[in-house]
């Protein structure tokens, strides 16, 4: 089966996680995503997190249906060859500090003449413009510099870290957002490429919701409400009797009410100061009050089938061993089998989205450092000798 991207050709320059997950997405549905690494150590991913054989069992997914070239961009080879493969691609992916493609002539304005039709992603922190484009960023400064640090924990205690790299991912998709509209339109405007600048604090801003404009029109600053979700009631974590917590959606008006009464608090369901979002959230304290009594006189278990029951939005909070077991997760291909590079068979996510007719898939795996390096290098016209002696210098 056909997959969208495929006869898309992406060169892929970033490090880590941003730019490689929005090569990622890419290379499920089809695009043939070439990937530039170091000589001799190549992307850092490879070394992060928990290790098999050597090699970082997350790389097995951040990589998967990838071809590796190992090439070195600060040599005088490594960027000519850099340039035949751009004028051979659709996109090019990179996550470096601004600047730094420039400073090895590789910058927008020399790439564009080679490729009129080049659709050029920029990961940075802050963007390849304004007073801070020339700082390092990495996700977690962008979460904070987002706001979503402000937001996350209990009042009055340390901010926390949400416990993945949120702000990297986020970059990524908004990345590939924009790599799907520049190539739309230059399938609408005569073949014409452009940039797409993605910044990391950019991309964590703007899933904040009405934080700004709420503090526009009333100065107000939204402060970390722990496991609730403030001005939306009810809405939290209730503790049940036997220890776990059951999250709890009840905040929709009609949904409400049939909480309300399957906790056998009619009274609550019926007051007209409670029938609306505003004033619920008004005394949010007291309706927790009454959702939680209910929920400590009931197992987790008794509690969500009771709600399922009621069709009140609600659900357990998952740990990964949660998520292995879960059928629903199976049922969705959200758990697939993939193998490392002795045989381990390892279980990996799925992908995501799921389209009907051309979905994605996971055509080969995760590529051993420089492992398509001669087969892409001999495509572009460059003979074994030539290969042999860059490799001696470690150019590849």
């Amino acid at each position: 089966m056909q997959r969208p991207l495929e006869g898309i050709r992406v060169l892929e320059m970033g490090q880590l996680i941003a730019g490689p997950f929005a090569g990622k997405m890419l290379a499920e549905f089809g695009a043939d995503v070439i990937k530039i690494e170091p000589p001799g150590t190549g992307d850092p991913l490879r070394k992060w997190r928990l290790l098999h054989e050597g090699t970082s069992v997350w790389w097995v997914v951040q990589s998967r249906n990838k071809k590796s070239v190992s090439l070195d961009l600060r040599s005088t080879e490594g960027q000519e060859v850099a340039r035949r493969l751009i004028a051979q691609s659709d996109v090019l992916i990179e996550n470096f500090r601004p600047g730094t493609l420039e400073n090895w002539g590789l910058g927008w304005d020399e790439l564009r003449q080679i490729n009129p039709g080049l659709v050029m992603l920029r990961v940075s922190g802050y963007g390849q413009s304004g007073p801070y484009r020339d700082r390092p960023g990495f996700g977690v400064v962008a979460e904070a510099m987002g706001g979503l640090r402000h937001l996350t924990g209990e009042p009055g205690r340390t901010p926390v870290r949400v416990g993945i790299s949120l702000g990297d991912s986020l970059a990524a998709l908004h990345g590939v957002i924009g790599i799907l509209l520049a190539l739309r339109h230059r399938e609408q405007q005569g073949g014409l490429g452009q940039v797409v600048d993605v910044a990391l604090y950019e991309s964590v801003f703007n899933m904040m919701e009405s934080l700004l404009p709420e503090y526009a029109v009333f100065g107000t600053v939204r402060q970390p409400a722990g496991s609730s979700l403030p001005g939306i009631a009810p809405t939290n974590a209730y503790k049940c009797r036997d220890g776990k917590y059951a999250l709890i959606a009840g905040n929709g008006d009609s949904i409400f009410r049939r909480l309300m009464e399957l906790i056998d608090r009619p009274d609550l369901g019926i007051d007209p100061a409670l029938a609306q979002n505003d004033g619920r959230v008004k005394q949010v304290e007291r309706i927790d009050a009454a959702i939680g009594a209910w929920t400590a006189q009931l197992s987790l278990d008794d509690v969500l089938a009771a709600l399922n029951e009621a069709k009140i939005p609600a659900g357990r909070i998952y740990d990964v061993a949660d998520i292995a077991a879960d059928p629903h997760y199976r049922a969705r291909d959200m758990i697939l089998n993939a193998e490392l590079p002795d045989g381990t068979s390892v279980q990996v996510p799925g992908i995501v989205p799921k389209l009907s007719e051309t979905p994605g898939a996971i055509a080969h795996p995760a590529p051993a450092l420089g492992e398509h390096t001669d087969e892409v290098l001999a495509e572009l016209g460059i003979d074994a000798d030539t290969r042999a002696a860059w490799r001696s210098r470690n150019v590849i």
